[in-house]
């Protein structure tokens, strides 16, 4: 009875999940434009509050990007691997999060230049993933 159970929980929890699609990165990277903007308004503004919500926008959204479907069931060995070059993009994404803490430390310690000097980071780990994995 517990083996059946599991089982259809089981087929119903990969029933309802979805693979990321297309769409989805579209979106995800809208969002992750749209904070980086949030970011540069609160830099004009001189307000913390907006650059902190930029900052958590952009940590909470980068960690869903990653390699669509067609992909990951790409067959041509290269493509795959730069598609889904997991190291590249974790280190991207590692570093962008590191940032976006210290975007938020150097602006609450009242040092805007030293956290316009890392949103300019931000943007430079944003373009070498375009550049290395989506081919720009």
């Amino acid at each position: 009875m517990k083996r059946l159970f599991i089982g259809c929980a089981a087929v119903v929890t990969f029933g309802f999940a979805e693979s990321y699609t297309q769409a989805d990165r579209i979106l995800d990277m809208q969002k992750l434009a749209q904070a980086m903007q949030d970011i540069q308004a609160g830099f004009f503004y001189n307000n913390l509050d907006i650059v902190k919500a930029g900052a958590e926008d952009l940590k909470k959204t980068i960690v869903k990007i990653g390699p669509i479907q067609e992909e990951i069931n790409n067959t041509d060995v290269y493509e795959r691997w730069m598609d889904g070059n997991t190291a590249m993009k974790k280190r991207i994404q590692r570093r962008i999060i590191q940032h976006s803490d210290d975007i938020i430390a150097r602006f609450s310690d009242g040092d805007a230049t030293q956290a316009l000097q890392v949103y300019g980071k931000i943007s430079s780990e944003c373009m070498k993933c375009h550049v290395s994995l989506r081919k720009w």
